[in-house]
């Protein structure tokens, strides 16, 4: 699955194109929807770094390269 997401804080906005598979979603998402799966990704992603330090297009999966805890605190939220 895709999605387009935009970030708008303050009077600036970044886009950014994530996936995610259905085996990460299944495995991870603890029956969230798709798009709340993704919208809580990215609100770990940003209690953590700037809008502008998120990549442009990743998936979901390379989250645990840069922040170890995800897998562990996404599936526990």
């Amino acid at each position: 699955m895709r999605f387009d997401v935009t970030v708008r804080e303050g009077d600036t906005t970044t886009e950014h194109q994530v996936t995610v598979s259905e085996t990460d979603l299944e495995r991870l998402g603890g029956g969230r929807s798709p798009e709340a799966f993704v919208r809580d990704c990215f609100a770990f992603l940003l209690e953590r770094e700037p809008k502008e330090s998120i990549l442009p297009s990743f998936d979901v999966s390379v989250i645990r390269r840069y922040f170890p805890g995800f897998e562990r605190e996404i599936a526990g939220s």
